[in-house]
């Protein structure tokens, strides 16, 4: 039976209604759950999967969600990126809102700051940022700093890679100015288009 006492996503009435009306075409359609689930990462954004299955075919670690007679599953191996994710409804068809990136996470330090800008800066990433983006292969290094204006280059397999403004705007910028919160304008001097082996490659044009 699936896990039923966690709410991972929600569903606007306006979504309910839209899947509710689906899923009345379908066969045994009181029986059928909706089910979500993360299917991979295309451009900057996760792309999702959204279909019928019976209720009683729900995994035990996957979610199970109820709204009003609508049963929503959440895949097991989905409900951490979905978290406060909002199914909407919109021209003919259906949206989710999702507040999580492919962008890795960088947790809150506790390192002591102290000392030049600069120095923060280089602690920062030593303790907190580069520990977490070097599960993707790559590394951040301080270039210089000018007045409240930080450089910083990316190496490793943040080279190249598509996803590298979402990990710098959504997980280092943003680790950056909640430990240092002075710093001005945080400036990716990276030659992106030097990347030979990067974790997620920009679809080519």
């Amino acid at each position: 039976m699936a896990i039923e006492d966690r709410s991972v996503i929600s569903i606007t009435p306006e979504a309910v209604e839209a899947i509710l009306g689906i899923r009345a075409q379908e066969p045994d359609a009181e029986e059928l759950a909706l089910t979500v689930s993360i299917t991979g990462v295309k451009g900057l954004l996760f792309t999702y999967e959204l279909t019928f299955i019976p209720v009683v075919d729900a995994a035990a670690t996957d979610v199970l969600q109820r709204f009003d007679d609508l049963p929503v599953v959440v895949r097991a191996d989905s409900v951490a990126r979905l978290e406060g994710a909002t199914i909407r409804a919109g021209e003919g068809t259906l949206g989710i809102d999702n507040p999580n990136s492919p962008s890795p996470k960088i947790a809150a330090g506790t390192a002591e700051l102290t000392g030049p800008l600069a120095d923060k800066i280089a602690t920062i990433l030593e303790t907190q940022i580069n520990p977490a983006i070097a599960g993707h292969g790559g590394f951040a290094e301080l270039v210089a700093v000018e007045g409240d204006t930080v450089y910083l280059r990316l190496g490793g397999g943040c080279v190249g890679c598509g996803l590298a403004q979402v990990t710098l705007g959504q997980g280092i910028e943003v680790a950056i100015r909640t430990a240092v919160p002075e710093v001005g304008a945080i400036i990716d001097v990276t030659d992106h288009a030097s990347g030979t082996n990067p974790y997620y490659e920009a679809a080519k044009k």
